[in-house]
């Protein structure tokens, strides 16, 4: 499947195809009918991918040919007190369940790597939820698991 997919930034006029994707991955991890996200969150979202000032960004793979977006991810950069570079954090992955398994996910994740390669970044990483299996899959083949456990509390 690879060689029919291109990756690339998203645009203004990918908002009505990236959002079933955002809505899926928001579904994914439990975000849907009274727990959905407030309609102004992904609205902001969205018009960060847009604006050049901030850090935030999406690339999108898309099938060569239809034009359809396949599958999505969100990064970003921000500081760290252990190395002088840029970190680059990738937030968000999500690809149509129909293409699952067939590299499009992979080639989301290594699109990153050269994003932040570009950017002067040397290190990428992400969290996932211990129980999502195929996801970590492929993130055992593409990058190494540190051992950490996340914390967090709502404020």
């Amino acid at each position: 499947m690879a060689a029919s997919v291109t990756v690339r930034p998203v645009a203004k006029e990918d908002y009505a195809a990236w959002r079933p994707l955002w809505d899926g991955y928001n579904a994914f991890y439990g975000r849907f009918g009274a727990t959905a996200l407030p309609e102004h969150i992904t609205e902001s979202t969205w018009q960060r991918f847009l604006d050049p000032s901030e850090p935030v960004h999406c690339l999108v793979a898309q099938e060569e040919g239809t034009g359809a977006l396949l599958g999505l991810t969100h990064y970003l950069f921000h500081r760290s007190m252990t190395r002088i570079e840029p970190v680059c954090y990738l937030s968000d992955l999500f690809t149509r369940e129909a293409v699952r398994g067939r590299g499009v996910g992979r080639m989301l994740i290594e699109a990153v790597y050269e994003q932040a390669r570009a950017a002067g970044s040397s290190r990428v990483y992400w969290q996932t939820q211990e129980t999502n299996a195929a996801g970590r899959v492929l993130y055992d083949k593409v990058a190494k698991h540190h051992g950490f456990i996340v914390y967090a509390k709502e404020l």
